[in-house]
Parts: structure tokens; C-alpha cells; sequence
């Protein structure tokens, strides 16, 4: 009896899934950018403080390095970040997702499976292949959500594309069929991990409350590094602390 219920729930998720995503077939996105509607960038704030977040990119266009320097640092100052760890960057570097979602001072959210940006019709940026679909959207997102899930890792509460660009009908699948946030940022601090240590300490260091600051830790070999340790030693010396994105999420700001 308790299996038959159970076939007949599920039965209904998906129904209630597809009749969601058919009814949204005949809508033509009319955005496509970092900063589409329903993307949270700041956070409302009486306090001098930022939050801190670090992607994990993967695949076969990216790299699935690890910068231990950079997270042993903000273990040793006892910061706060969020990190978006991606499907294939997992995969890679297993025992240290193990490892990572032991320490309280880290949320891990989802980075998406495929790397791709998210978008209903295939639309590109940077010579990289967004989703294609309404399917494909939720097969980015969901495929990620169940690896965290079966290496006994909650299900994440955000989500953040590969590249950070979207569509405002991707962002809607997200937020209200699967229940997530889409985590942008106000403060690119390494454009990619490609910036030079002092850009990328002025960026940081320039942070004001209410910031959301996107960095990498998947490029050991690049400045980021060494640009957040000089930046967040400046930022600590102003009275500044860090929180994690469920630590605020009752006060995220969204692009209207």
C-alpha cells in the first residue's frame, strides 16, 4: 500500500512538473545577462558586513584545481563563505568535497552539472552553449542537486549557473519549481581567476556592507589566491565580517 502512495506522489510531481514547464512553452525570454529579474546581487544590511562566494567550475573547458591555500586561509581566520561547487569539479576532487562539507564556517551550493548558462533556447556566451530547454534547465540544476544528495550533503538552497548568465524563464524554473535562489554578486573580484593580485585586492578591500563577492578557488595557479588574503586583511581592519548566503537570506535583494 505504502509503495502504491508513494508511485501515486511522485506520479504527481511530475505531472504538476510538466504541466509547468508546457505551460511555458510559448514564452520568449527577453532577457539574457548576469542581472536578469529574480537574481539576487546585495543583501539588506545595518551591519559592516559581506558574503563571500567562491565558484568550483568543471568540465572539460575548465579547470577542476583546487586552491587549498585560499580555503586553508579562511579556515585559519575564521571567515565565512559559500562555495558553488560544480558537477564534474566534485567528481574530481571527491575526498575534498568530503572534506568541505564537515566545516561549519562553509555552505556548499550548486554550480550546476554541466557548466552551461542557463537559458530556454540555447543562447551562448563566451563561446559556451547554454541549456536548450525547459528540461535541460532543470537537468542542470537537478543532476547537481542529487550528486550533493547522495554524498549525504543536503540539498542546496542556491544555485549559481556556469558563467552567471540567464534568461528570466530560467530563472523562474529555478526559483519556483525547484525552489531555489540564483546567487549573483555586486563585486566581480577575479573576472574568472584572470586578474592580476592587486586588481583583485583592490576589488575586495573596495567591498561595501550589503556586497555579494564572487571569487574562484578552482585556479591554485592564479592571483586569487593571494589578491583575497590581501583584501580581506584590509577588509577586516575596516570591522568588516563575512556571512554565508543562508545566513541572509531573508534580506537578499533581487534584480526587479
Amino acid at each position: 500500500m505504502k509503495n502504491q502512495i508513494n508511485i501515486v506522489i511522485i506520479g504527481f510531481f511530475l505531472l504538476c512538473n510538466n504541466s509547468f514547464l508546457a505551460g511555458s512553452e510559448s514564452i520568449v525570454p527577453k532577457q539574457w545577462s548576469e542581472n536578469v529579474s529574480g537574481v539576487v546581487t546585495k543583501f539588506h544590511t545595518t551591519k559592516k558586513e559581506v558574503a563571500l562566494t567562491f565558484d568550483a567550475c568543471g568540465g572539460s573547458q575548465f579547470s577542476k584545481g583546487y586552491d587549498r591555500e585560499l580555503i586553508e586561509f579562511l579556515i585559519a581566520n575564521n571567515i565565512r563563505a559559500t562555495l558553488f561547487l560544480n558537477y564534474h569539479w566534485i567528481d574530481a576532487n571527491i575526498d575534498t568535497f568530503k572534506e568541505l562539507q564537515k566545516i561549519s564556517l562553509f555552505e556548499l551550493a550548486n554550480h550546476g552539472t554541466k557548466h552551461k548558462p542557463l537559458s530556454v533556447n540555447g543562447k551562448s556566451i563566451y563561446g559556451i552553449i547554454g541549456t536548450n530547454s525547459k528540461e535541460e534547465v532543470v537537468e542542470e540544476v537537478e543532476n547537481n542537486n542529487k550528486k550533493f544528495q547522495y554524498l549525504n550533503q543536503i540539498r542546496p538552497l542556491f544555485f549559481r549557473s556556469g558563467t552567471a548568465y540567464y534568461d528570466e524563464i530560467a530563472v523562474d524554473i529555478v526559483r519556483k519549481d525547484l525552489g531555489m535562489e540564483i546567487a549573483g554578486f555586486s563585486v566581480n573580484s577575479d573576472q574568472g581567476a584572470t586578474l592580476g593580485k592587486d586588481e583583485i585586492t583592490k576589488r575586495v578591500s573596495n567591498a561595501k556592507s550589503g556586497d555579494i563577492i564572487i571569487g574562484h578557488m578552482n585556479h591554485p595557479k592564479s592571483f586569487t589566491a593571494e589578491g583575497f588574503m590581501e583584501g580581506l586583511r584590509s577588509l577586516k581592519e575596516k570591522g568588516y565580517s563575512f556571512v554565508k548566503l543562508s545566513d541572509i537570506k531573508n534580506n537578499l535583494i533581487y534584480i526587479p
